[in-house]
């Protein structure tokens, strides 16, 4: 159980700090303890989610479309964490050289569920902290010589094309791009571009399994398999899937797999993973070295070996995963299809220019519409300052909707509204 006082008193020692922190103790005492019933579910489904709304911290008055950065840990997630605070830092473990030290262990208890979550072993999971982490052991760890090719998307995130730039810049290795249309009309069209685009030196093809710009669900298995038919390396950028959607490494292929669960499975931040196909584990040497950096034996746990790090946050990831398995996955990819679909259709009538595909099964949770001649800050700021709404977007005139389970039609209808309010005052 959560013990607020002695948390606060053994972890937190400032009394400065100690009125924030009872705000967020007494906001955590008042969310429910368990989730909503079941039955709930199939006798109003709006009831259901309204139910689950009230796990998060986010004010009540506050809409929240900006789960393709950043989402919010809900009572259990957080729960966890500080219950692993209270555990780790008295330091009382069973044998004398036992510390709550991330870095230097299996941590089997955490990776086996995150294990079972995203269809893998165990042995090819490492416990890192983000996916531009998990993307960097790739990029830095491959044998790769000057000339050959690395194959992507133009719509990676930096923390995903930026260790593959640096490896250019160091080694003379070439990165290329595949342009995606905006809107992409389909998965197969997206499979002829990459197929087109492959040349005698590509060595690896890396994409992101959900693009971050505009929420365009790649074919990840189609890509891989692709891949491997050439004798390329597949490298995965799965940031956002985690929580959004339901996949299975082994089904998709891949050869790696990079993921920060802080997005859509609402987990700790600073609680990611790196997956390695066994196969491929020898082929990646390790970037952070410290004791089993050059053990074959430990498979991908010598990744996860970087030093002491923050245990809580894995407590708090174990946590996330239970959470989406209780609620479930399909019940939860349900709901996100549906809202962003109303959003985007929504958008669509007020003239909008949808860059987030027009095939159902090539996007999820994330739309992304463009609106020619808004200035995108002057409404991101608009809509914060003035209505408590937080959207993101890109010049000039991007707008990334997401859609998180726990919104309600009512939260999107007023974003629309205050849409159109702004749109209407700057016409």
């Amino acid at each position: 159980m959560l013990d607020r006082r002695r948390f606060l008193s053994s972890t937190l020692g400032l009394t400065a700090g100690l009125a924030v922190s009872k705000d967020l103790f007494a906001q955590l005492e008042h969310a429910p303890t368990s989730l909503p019933n079941p039955a709930t579910f199939s006798a109003n489904e709006d009831a259901y989610w309204a139910e689950l709304r009230k796990q998060f911290l986010i004010p009540a008055d506050e809409v929240y479309l900006n789960n393709g950065t950043v989402g919010s840990s809900p009572a259990p997630v957080l729960r966890a964490i500080f219950d692993g605070y209270n555990t780790t830092e008295r330091m009382d473990q069973v044998e004398p050289e036992d510390y709550p030290i991330w870095g230097y262990a299996a941590w089997n208890e955490f990776r086996d569920p995150l294990a079972q979550f995203v269809g893998c072993n165990r042995d090819e999971l490492a416990l890192l902290r983000n996916a531009t982490e998990a993307n960097s052991y790739v990029a830095n760890g491959l044998d790769l010589k000057a000339g050959d090719e690395v194959l992507m998307t133009d719509q990676e995130h930096p923390g995903g094309e930026m260790p593959w730039q640096l490896r250019a810049k160091r080694y003379g290795i070439v990165v290329k791009k595949v342009t995606l249309p905006k809107p992409v009309k389909d998965g197969a069209q997206v499979l002829n571009l990459f197929n087109d685009a492959i040349t005698p030196r590509t060595r690896v093809m890396f994409f992101s399994h959900i693009s971050t710009n505009t929420g365009t669900v790649l074919p990840a298995k189609e890509l891989c398999a692709l891949a491997r038919s050439k004798g390329i390396l597949s490298a995965v950028d799965g940031a956002h899937t985690p929580g959004m959607m339901r996949f299975n490494l082994h089904d998709i292929g891949c050869d790696t797999y990079s993921s920060s669960p802080h997005k859509w499975l609402q987990a700790p931040k600073g609680s990611g993973f790196l997956f390695v196909r066994d196969e491929v584990i020898d082929r990646i040497w390790s970037t952070i070295a410290t004791e089993g950096w050059d053990e074959p034996k430990i498979r991908a746990e010598r990744f996860q070996r970087i030093g002491s790090s923050n245990v809580p946050a894995l407590m708090g990831l174990r946590a996330s995963i239970q959470l989406a398995n209780d609620i479930g996955m399909e019940r939860i990819e349900r709901r996100h299809r549906q809202l962003a679909d109303y959003i985007l259709a929504e958008m669509l009538k007020r003239g909008a220019e949808s860059w987030t595909s027009p095939d159902p099964t090539v996007r999820c949770a994330i739309v992304t519409v463009n609106v020619p001649g808004l200035k995108r800050m002057e409404l991101e700021n608009w809509l914060w300052k003035t209505k408590k709404i937080r959207i993101r977007g890109g010049e000039p005139s991007k707008l990334r909707l997401s859609t998180p389970y726990y919104l309600s039609k009512a939260d999107i209808n007023r974003y629309l509204a205050a849409f159109d309010e702004f749109r209407k005052a700057n016409a």
